[in-house]
């Protein structure tokens, strides 16, 4: 180890475990979280037409100034980027207030992406849930577009339950809203969580209608990648974002705590390293339904798997600023995108 007790990363970060010149400890919202100084950033998103639905668009605001988040500049590869961490549960209201004042606070600190955790506006028991599904353009995302455009930042809605009249079961649906509150791209979870956590046997399958489609939206010329929660355990979706360009690989989730404090961490830094990626994980913290732990721990990722900011136990945010072109640098190092062998994969599927 250097001296100062500060490891470094390939790319010149510090790694986690040790409290040098280079981490600000960061007041962000309600909670305290370490983020690494030696990123600094900015961003901005546009409509890819991936699966994006046509209702979810709200009328242009007037113009005039935007509160917060400073639009790239041209050929800029820097962005700032907040996870909010929730403790979500079954008052839609309360849930609702506590997500606008955290995307507030992300966007007057320099954010010009926040991102919600899965099921960010409702958590509670099945028949609850189901009965708390609203359509993409219903009230609960409603506010986080208009909240987008008042703000001039992007905003990834975590996920809500969708519903879908005639079409069957519900969707776990993610919607990226762009600085002017339109839908740029809207993601249905494809994994859905039939598994053991501890004691309790979890079966969306039985509550919820799985999605069929890969999607990804190009952020001021940067890709990045829409994923959910156990999608996590999936490294082949993950290798196909990044063979579509993906870039920085969003994940709004809600672990649970019996699996989330051996894998959570694992996962995310795996995902990162083998596809050369951000990685941007916001995730609900604390007990919902029936006393339900959710893992929090909301993180962000670099390329070489270097954590970079992690929000501790509690309601609040993590942020840190993303240089992109870690992603070319270390792509070059290791260029495993480059090396695969998909003609052999098929063959021994």
């Amino acid at each position: 180890m250097p001296a100062g007790g500060v490891r470094r990363g390939a790319l010149g970060a510090p790694e986690p475990g040790g409290r040098g010149d280079d981490h600000l400890r960061h007041r962000a919202g309600d909670s305290t979280t370490f983020v690494n100084r030696a990123f600094r950033p900015t961003l901005s998103f546009v409509h890819t037409g991936l699966a994006a639905p046509g209702p979810v668009r709200l009328a242009a605001p007037p113009e005039g100034p935007r509160a917060a988040g400073k639009r790239a500049t041209e050929g800029s590869t820097h962005v700032r980027v907040a996870c909010v961490q929730m403790n979500s549960r079954s008052d839609k209201a309360e849930n609702v207030a506590t997500a606008v004042r955290l995307v507030r606070r992300a966007a007057a600190a320099g954010a010009r992406l926040v991102v919600l955790p899965e099921t960010w506006a409702f958590k509670g028991g099945r028949s609850e849930s189901i009965a708390a599904a609203e359509p993409l353009d219903g009230p609960s995302n409603g506010v986080l577009a208009a909240l987008a455009a008042e703000l001039g930042v992007y905003v990834l809605a975590g996920s809500i339950y969708e519903a879908r009249p005639g079409q069957g079961l519900p969707s776990n649906a993610s919607v990226l809203f762009d600085p002017r509150g339109a839908a740029l791209a809207v993601y249905r979870k494809v994994h859905l969580f039939d598994a053991v956590a501890g004691e309790r046997v979890y079966r969306e399958s039985d509550d919820l209608t799985a999605g069929a489609d890969l999607v990804t939206a190009t952020v001021d010329d940067i890709a990045v990648g829409l994923t959910i929660c156990y999608d996590l355990r999936f490294p082949e979706l993950y290798r196909a974002l990044a063979v579509r360009g993906a870039r920085v690989l969003l994940v709004p989730s809600a672990f649970t705590e019996a699996t989330g404090r051996d894998h959570w961490e694992v996962l995310l830094r795996a995902r990162a390293v083998e596809n050369g990626c951000f990685v941007v994980a916001a995730g609900q913290w604390g007990e919902y339904a029936d006393g339900r732990p959710s893992h929090g721990r909301s993180m962000i990722v670099d390329p070489w798997g270097v954590v970079l900011a992690v929000a501790p136990d509690g309601v609040g945010l993590c942020e840190a600023d993303l240089d992109l072109g870690a992603v070319g640098r270390v792509r070059e190092q290791l260029p495993v995108l480059a090396h695969r062998r998909p003609d052999l994969y098929r063959a021994w599927d």
